[in-house]
């Protein structure tokens, strides 16, 4: 067995043992029992969430792409494999291969999600038409949802906007009745709907969402989302438990997101007012917040909502704001510990933030810190070959950006 073949708890063990630590003293660096280290590193603890692993990464003093198996390099270009997953989309038959447990699919999804959040979206490509089939076999509704939103997730980096949007009318579909499912599902849907430039749909879609939620936590009121914000800091913040009616934390962070959607979609229908409205009205949900578990893989918290503010100041053509709120938001801790993926991301809106203003070398600076945390992010992705050239047609092009601009086949 190779290493890349090895469980990642056995990774963690041979790891841990290279440094000379016992279990003991591995689970008083993380600040956990060393029953949890054991399970970890036997496989009777899945370790599928990517801050978790992050945390593991950085006691063991190795990169998280050690620790999953992977390959840090990035080949450029939109990898192959789309036309697998359109063709497992397009199947509706139940395929005829043994059915699998629903808990060996829950765990595949869990690092198909850390596939994602660590940008390695070629080897995504290729698992997701075999984990597409096996999650239809099931027709397990807590399987379907989150296997079709990845996979339109997926599709909206590769701008392929419109198969997204399929991918994200499936995951609707296969939540049903369950309003949270159905919720997560709806995050998709308004990733893809913006992707297609249908920003009025994403924002109706995002906002009854998000109505639908969080009228119905405490504190909040009745009052829908888009009202205006009242005073955010007399609320007790929610702990990993949540409180009343049954809801927990988690809940509001994808209340929250679907709030940062409905913003980002509200400024791509150049409604700014109402974008900064509901972003303060996301950051009311955030302050509420503290540690909990993100079973619904939103990621949000306050540092989001920033995010979200250096964006839409960018997008309302206020470049000059949005940079110097980037300038601030990415000294937060918080920010170092968002996904690779989410951080690459945002990196490349700054950088056509700093081509506003027309910093060709800032923008270059963001293209290069874009490359180094998450490479397929700059690589892989369409958008960002424009930006690439942009900043290349510079004469002579910022120290990175000619490189760059060759690993994705452009010249000058």
């Amino acid at each position: 067995m190779t290493n890349d073949d090895l469980p990642i708890g056995r990774r963690v063990a041979r790891w841990r043992v290279r440094r000379s630590m016992t279990q003991q003293m591995l689970a008083d660096r993380l600040r956990r029992s060393k029953s949890w280290v054991d399970k970890v590193e036997r496989g009777v603890r899945a370790l599928d969430r990517y801050s978790v692993i992050q945390e593991l990464a950085h006691v063991l003093r190795v990169d998280p792409e050690v620790l999953l198996g992977q390959q840090p390099s990035t080949p450029a270009g939109t990898p192959d494999g789309v036309d697998d997953i359109r063709a497992a989309l397009a199947r509706y038959d139940i395929p005829q291969s043994p059915a699998q447990a629903p808990e060996e699919l829950r765990r595949q999804i869990g690092y198909a999600w850390l596939s994602y959040q660590h940008a390695h979206y070629g080897q995504l490509v290729r698992v997701l038409p075999g984990l597409l089939d096996a999650v239809q076999g099931v027709r397990s509704t807590e399987v379907l949802v989150p296997a079709y939103r990845i996979t339109s997730s997926l599709l909206v980096k590769l701008d392929e906007a419109d198969l997204a949007w399929l991918a994200a009318d499936r995951a609707m579909a296969a939540a049903e009745d369950n309003q949270i499912l159905a919720a997560t599902a709806t995050i998709a849907v308004a990733q893809a709907l913006r992707a297609s430039n249908r920003d009025h749909l994403a924002l109706t879609a995002s906002l009854t969402a998000a109505n639908r939620i969080l009228p119905s936590l405490p504190g909040l009121g009745d009052q829908e989302v888009c009202g205006t914000v009242g005073d955010q800091t007399a609320r007790k913040p929610l702990d990993h438990g949540g409180e009343g009616r049954g809801w927990s934390a988690g809940e509001w962070a994808l209340g929250g997101t679907l709030l940062v959607q409905a913003a980002l979609a509200a400024a791509g229908c150049g409604e700014h007012r109402r974008a900064a409205e509901l972003t303060d009205r996301a950051a009311g949900v955030a302050a509420h917040l503290r540690g909990y578990d993100d079973q619904h893989r939103t990621g949000f918290g306050p540092v989001v909502v920033e995010l979200a503010r250096v964006v839409l100041a960018a997008q309302r053509g206020d470049a000059e704001e949005a940079l110097r709120r980037h300038s601030a938001v990415v000294r937060r801790e918080a920010w170092r510990r968002l996904p690779a993926e989410y951080r690459g991301a945002y990196l490349m809106d700054v950088a056509r933030a700093y081509l506003q203003v027309g910093d060709l070398r800032g923008a270059a600076r963001a293209l290069v810190d874009a490359d180094s945390v998450a490479p397929a992010e700059v690589r892989c992705r369409p958008l960002a070959r424009t930006v690439i050239a942009d900043v290349a047609r510079a004469q002579p092009a910022p120290a990175g950006v000619a490189r760059l601009a060759t690993l994705v086949g452009l010249t000058r």
